[in-house]
């Protein structure tokens, strides 16, 4: 027999503290909790996520079925009544004294289960030095765009560190496995060992801590979190220092991988089941976990594939008897015959590329499986981001076209939900907003009607100008065709300079698949807008016109470099000097431009890494480990041979000019030099990067000038004329 249990909060000052939606609506805005009326209506039956806004006595009555459902409408009300877009450079805004009335009740019903988060990357380019006051934010921007499901990698390395001397390898052993901070996505997904290590036991205590606290606040709102359970995964050195049978997957972009316990060994079971204790004696009982053996080409030969996905699976269910093995599919990976023979429904599928590269079996895609995730419960996401890059990207007619299509397909039945799987995050909200909107909606998505309604919720109030840029914008830059290019068009400052630059890092694959004019326009329209006084003091409008402008300057610097190419073709010394200074000009325009906001800013970061360490030695440890990251990545070896350097480019006020600027000046040097008929001898950029990454002088942290002021200055002085 079907019960509701009505749960009435907010009727007293003293009942507050009961809803965890009220404490986040506090770290919002002190005394916005006052403001809302929240009722949880739990049912013991199986119903779909809803949440519902109405008036009630002055107040925004926010009904839901559960917590995340009830921030995803305070969300909701936020953006199209009151005007205010929660969004990550907007996490403290100040709500009206009266909150606009909401009118005739508003309902809205998904029927996702899971509503996705993060990719092992993000926590790694994004998140590696995040403190507990940014971790709030970032819980509290996951419950208001809906997410009820989200990975969480962070201190694993206590478990490891705690497993690994349990096994017998001494507390000095167990360290020199794990990686750095920075690096930690890529040890966890079985793609390195140690690189960026030893961590400390500080930084161990700091994870572990962190984690713990990052694990109550998601399980207070009802949001489930995702740990990473054993995979097989051992130290190169098992073989020998435990006695087990492991396979060598082999190297992965330079880097040696973690040995591979063999399935069949018979101390896999153990070995698994004291991963999982010490696991659970640190952070709890766990309902899912991710396991990613033998991502990005790692090495299967001589494994029996069936026998490892049911050993990786029953270890799993050992530990937690109705736990999900929550896995990426990406290139080969999940194979299937890992996971083909498994029990339905105690699998997902991340198909972690669904906007361009679909696996679920849209036939449309070059990586079509004809049987999908062979009857596996899976979840429609879009990656976007790769390495953390900066600069305007989407697919926003894929995006929605794919999850129409994936709803309207026989996959359509084992699709439990959307998840956003970037690599790097602060980026793009835009994209962001539209996709956590998508299993809230039932009718197909209208690009220039969301689009105007995006804008007007962003900024609170209605302007042509910014509407009109933001149609352009999401014709062009934000509606890349399916391609093999892997995020923005990557901007030429950032890159390693020679005579034929197209793309900084790898594996960009970029295609011109818009027009320079397109984001001059946007960036004047922005421009023009911003002389609306009341529109220039909004804090997203001035991020945004920050963000335009910045990406309207890379394009500007790319046809720039295209005259310098010219010029060297022709032998002509005095044309190179003419558009290199310019170019030069450009590049130190950016980072002016960029520290006006400290989204765009290098020293916050640095300033942030160091301050999780004790000791001198700490602090210089994990400065080198964020430098590293975003410039050489690896050693030469993995930097230049694997392919790893500028693949985590930014650009950030302080690098354009602390880094990028000393290696195109000295490219530039050298080929003025070979003009002007004098020698010029090869540049090492290894050898002067990696000088850089050892480096420890400050950068600003807070912004300096105007940003709007900053932002009219470059684009009248700057940007080509109609």
């Amino acid at each position: 027999m079907k019960y509701k249990l009505l749960l009435l909060l907010l009727l007293s000052p003293a009942l507050s503290w009961a809803n965890p939606v009220d404490s986040l609506l506090e770290r919002l805005d002190k005394g916005a909790s006052s403001k809302f009326e929240l009722i949880v209506d739990g049912a013991i039956d199986n119903t779909d996520d809803y949440f519902e806004l109405s008036d009630s006595h002055g107040k925004v009555r926010v009904r839901g079925n559960n917590y995340v459902s009830i921030a995803t409408g305070i969300g909701w009300y936020l953006r199209y009544w009151a005007g205010i877009d929660v969004a990550w450079n907007n996490m403290h805004p100040r709500l009206p004294r009266r909150l606009p009335k909401v009118g005739t009740t508003v309902r809205h019903t998904s029927k996702a289960t899971w509503r996705y988060y993060l990719n092992y990357c993000t926590l790694s380019y994004s998140m590696a030095f995040w403190d507990w006051d940014r971790w709030q934010e970032e819980i509290d921007w996951m419950a208001l765009h809906g997410i009820n499901l989200c990975l969480s990698n962070v201190g694993t390395d206590a478990v490891w560190d705690a497993l690994l001397q349990r096994l017998g390898y001494s507390r000095q052993e167990a360290r020199e496995f794990i990686a750095g901070p920075a690096f930690q996505a890529w040890w966890l997904m079985n793609n390195l060992e140690g690189w960026g290590g030893p961590v400390s036991d500080s930084w161990i205590h700091h994870s572990l801590t962190l984690q713990r606290r990052i694990l109550g606040r998601m399980r207070s709102l009802g949001i489930h979190p995702i740990m990473p359970g054993f995979s097989g995964m051992l130290p190169h050195d098992a073989r020998t220092k435990l006695g087990v049978n492991v396979q060598d997957p082999g190297l992965w972009n330079g880097f040696h991988r973690p040995a591979f316990l063999q399935p069949t060994d018979s101390r896999f079971a153990d070995i698994a089941a004291a991963y999982y204790d010490e696991l659970q004696k640190l952070y709890g009982p766990m309902e899912f976990f991710c396991m990613d053996p033998f991502h990005e080409g790692g090495s299967v030969e001589g494994v029996d594939l069936r026998a490892a996905g049911r050993a990786i699976w029953q270890a799993m269910r050992r530990a937690s008897t109705e736990s999900k093995w929550v896995i990426q599919a990406w290139g080969a990976n999940p194979r299937s015959a890992m996971i083909d023979s498994l029990p339905k429904g105690s699998v997902i599928v991340l198909d972690l590329y669904s906007e361009n590269l679909p696996q679920w079996g849209d036939c449309l895609s070059r990586w079509y499986r004809p049987k999908g995730f062979d009857g596996h419960d899976w979840i429609y996401c879009m990656l976007l981001n790769f390495g953390g890059n900066v600069g305007l990207f989407g697919r926003f007619d894929s995006v929605t076209e794919g999850y129409n299509r994936a709803l309207r397909s026989s996959f359509a039945s084992s699709m439990k939900g959307v998840g956003m799987t970037m690599e790097g995050i602060e980026n793009n909200p835009m994209m962001y907003q539209l996709l956590s909107e998508l299993p809230w909606r039932d009718t197909p998505v209208d690009r220039n009607q969301w689009i105007t309604r995006y804008a007007q919720a962003r900024y609170g109030r209605s302007n042509a100008q910014a509407e009109s840029a933001w149609k352009i914008l999401a014709a062009t830059v934000y509606n890349s065709p399916r391609s093999a290019q892997e995020g923005t068009n990557e901007s030429v400052f950032c890159a390693r300079p020679s005579d034929n630059v197209w793309q900084v890092s790898t594996w960009s694959n970029m295609q011109p698949y818009y027009k320079a004019e397109d984001v001059y326009r946007a960036a004047r329209l922005f421009v023009e807008a911003s002389r609306d006084e009341q529109l220039s003091r909004n804090n997203n409008f001035r991020y945004d016109l920050v963000d335009v402008v910045r990406q309207a300057l890379a394009e500007r610097g790319r046809e720039v470099y295209g005259l310098m190419q010219q010029a060297l073709k022709a032998s002509n010394a005095q044309l190179f000097k003419t558009h290199s200074d310019e170019f030069l000009r450009l590049l130190l325009s950016q980072d002016t431009l960029l520290a006006t906001r400290t989204e765009f800013m290098l020293g916050p970061r640095i300033a942030q890494a160091r301050s999780l360490g004790i000791t001198p030695e700490e602090k210089d440890q994990l400065e080198w480990n964020l430098r590293t990251q975003i410039t050489v990545w690896g050693n030469r070896q993995c930097s230049d041979e694997g392919g790893l350097h500028d693949y985590s480019h930014r650009e950030w006020s302080g690098m354009l000019a602390d880094f990028y600027y000393p290696r195109w000046q000295a490219w530039i040097d050298s080929q003025q030099q070979r003009l002007e008929g004098k020698p010029a001898p090869a540049i090492d950029f290894f050898a002067m990067e990696e000088v850089w990454t050892h480096r420890h002088n400050p950068f600003p942290t807070k912004p300096v000038l105007d940003a709007v002021a900053t932002a009219q200055h470059m684009v009248d002085r700057l940007l080509p004329h109609p």
